[in-house]
């Protein structure tokens, strides 16, 4: 298993998005936190296709933290089952990932 991973998550308006990713710093979760977008969305909801505009977090962290964001990110999202999916990252720059292993 890889020490380091990427984790996304999409939020429905670029301020609730701001809003995570300050909380995520401030808890030591991520290194790194982007917001992406805004991006359109198409998915199936309660049995109906959906369309909606919503920005990405891409969470810079480390594998051991996952339980911990995972817990803060449903804790302080508006979505009822909002998405948290975990990308391990198999390569990288040494000293990028260095750098996330100092700051989180």
């Amino acid at each position: 298993m890889t020490p380091y991973s990427i984790v996304l998550t999409t939020l429905p308006d670029q301020e609730t998005a701001r809003q995570l990713a300050s909380v995520i710093l401030n808890h030591h979760l991520g290194a790194c936190v982007q917001i992406i977008g805004p991006i359109e969305s198409h998915y199936i909801w309660e049995g109906k296709a959906e369309q909606s505009t919503e920005f990405q977090l891409s969470i810079k962290t480390k594998e051991v933290l996952y339980p911990k964001l995972e817990e803060l990110i449903k804790t302080n999202h508006p979505y009822q089952c909002p998405e948290i999916i975990q990308i391990p990252i198999s390569r990288g720059s040494t000293d990028y990932l260095n750098w996330i292993k100092t700051t989180v």
